[in-house]
């Protein structure tokens, strides 16, 4: 049952007090195509940075009080820490298949290196405590089917609190094919409560197809704004607080994006409250099937 219509916010549809959205080469630094630490962000947990790595190029990059994963975006590439060398397979893209990655610990050094070249995110978190540094296996990252009908995506929680260990950091992958909802019904994570934990999140996004897109929007009904975006690849949507979702994929363009989450509390959690206004949607599933493309990937390759 579909409840009443929320309240409109106060003063009408506003901004919220930062940027939020990051398009392509606009959180660029250094050489890197992006580059969101807490302090960029204004906040004071979660960050991400895309190296571009050419063929034979290796980059040395210490961690400080940040913990890392190394997620191989296009290609291979080597990961040398703690007297540790790990061989990541890869990808030809997000796209292809489910990848493997390595964990990497707050306070350590470690070399990047590629033979052919590609792109690798590094998710990120302000940690407390040092861990070792870890292998994740593609075949071992569980792969999840969420929603139903045209809200059908798949979740790729190669770094949630249940599939790997880390302090602080929390990241997963979502595909959604074209013409389909995700991140919906909206819902945040802005408070300690009993359905949600306070998180920082970023949402990191490609767009399957040279001329593809997408959109997302984030809205904060107390402060009174209301942000709806055209996404394209390597856009880049910081979600400080509110509500957010849904991410919409164009007819046409399969929609992928990592989300980094990382807050305050003791206990790792990926925690959120719907929108009440919203939350029925859950229940119009019942009885729907699944889109037939979902699961889009796995750690075999792409689903055809």
């Amino acid at each position: 049952m579909r409840p009443e219509a929320p309240v409109a916010p106060p003063a009408g549809r506003g901004r919220p007090t930062r940027e939020l959205h990051l398009p392509a080469g606009t959180a660029a630094q250094d050489g890197d195509p992006i580059v969101v630490t807490p302090e960029r962000a204004g906040w004071d947990h979660a960050g991400v940075r895309l190296l571009r790595l050419a063929a034979g190029e290796s980059r040395t990059l210490t961690t400080g009080p940040d913990e890392l994963a190394v997620l191989p975006l296009a290609g291979r590439c080597t990961v040398e820490c703690d007297g540790r060398v790990l061989e990541l397979e890869g990808r030809s893209s997000v796209f292809h298949r489910v990848t493997d990655f390595a964990y990497v610990p707050m306070d350590a050094e470690l070399r990047i290196s590629s033979r052919g070249g590609g792109d690798v995110a590094l998710p990120s978190a302000r940690a407390r405590r040092r861990l070792d540094v870890a292998y994740g296996a593609a075949g071992d990252v569980p792969v999840e089917i969420r929603g139903a009908g045209n809200c059908t995506r798949q979740i790729t929680n190669f770094l949630s609190p249940e599939s790997f260990p880390a302090d602080r950091l929390c990241a997963v992958e979502v595909l959604t094919p074209s013409g389909n909802w995700s991140s919906y019904p909206p819902h945040k994570h802005d408070e300690d409560s009993e359905c949600e934990a306070i998180l920082e999140e970023i949402y990191l996004f490609r767009v399957e197809g040279e001329h593809g897109f997408g959109a997302h929007r984030t809205y904060d009904l107390e402060q009174g704004w209301d942000v709806t975006v055209t996404v394209r690849s390597d856009d880049v949507f910081l979600v400080p607080r509110g509500y957010h979702g849904p991410s919409m994929a164009a007819p046409g363009y399969d929609l992928w994006y990592l989300n980094v989450l990382a807050g305050p509390g003791e206990e790792r959690s990926m925690a959120f409250c719907d929108d009440p206004a919203h939350h029925w949607i859950r229940d119009s599933w019942t009885g729907v099937p699944t889109d037939p493309r979902v699961p889009m990937t796995s750690a075999a390759g792409r689903r055809r």
